[in-house]
């Protein structure tokens, strides 16, 4: 069995300028737990698949459904999770229930996630 790579320091030094830089960027305890939830509510691939079809503009969810090939009932389920995170709008016109994706920065989001997996095949 092959050794194991510790990846921890060997020596305990601090660079502190590296460590103001880095304590500089950090972000706060709020804005870290806003973040997580963003990128939880991203961690289902239905979810995913959903945000995908929204990134081509405003769908009901009939036409949604019938994108990713799931139930109507299932995305209902999925997109008041999307929903609840604050990724996608809602709106009412008649009978339908149309979404879109809530701004510009979470077709960015995803562009640079799938950006980012492409990259790795």
């Amino acid at each position: 069995m092959p050794k194991r790579m510790d990846d921890r320091c060997e020596v305990y030094y601090l660079d502190e300028q590296k460590v103001k830089q880095a304590q500089a960027r950090l972000v706060d305890g709020l804005t870290a737990t806003h973040l997580a939830q963003t990128f939880r509510a991203l961690s289902d691939p239905s979810r995913v698949r959903i945000v995908s079809a929204l990134s081509a503009g405003e769908l009901c969810v009939c036409d949604i459904a019938a994108s990713v090939g799931m139930s109507q009932s299932a995305v209902s389920h999925q997109l008041r999770a999307l929903r609840d995170a604050d990724l996608v709008q809602f709106r009412k016109v008649g009978r339908k229930a149309y979404y879109a994706l809530d701004s510009s920065h979470i077709a960015a989001l995803f562009g640079e996630g799938l950006q980012h997996v492409s990259k790795e095949e």
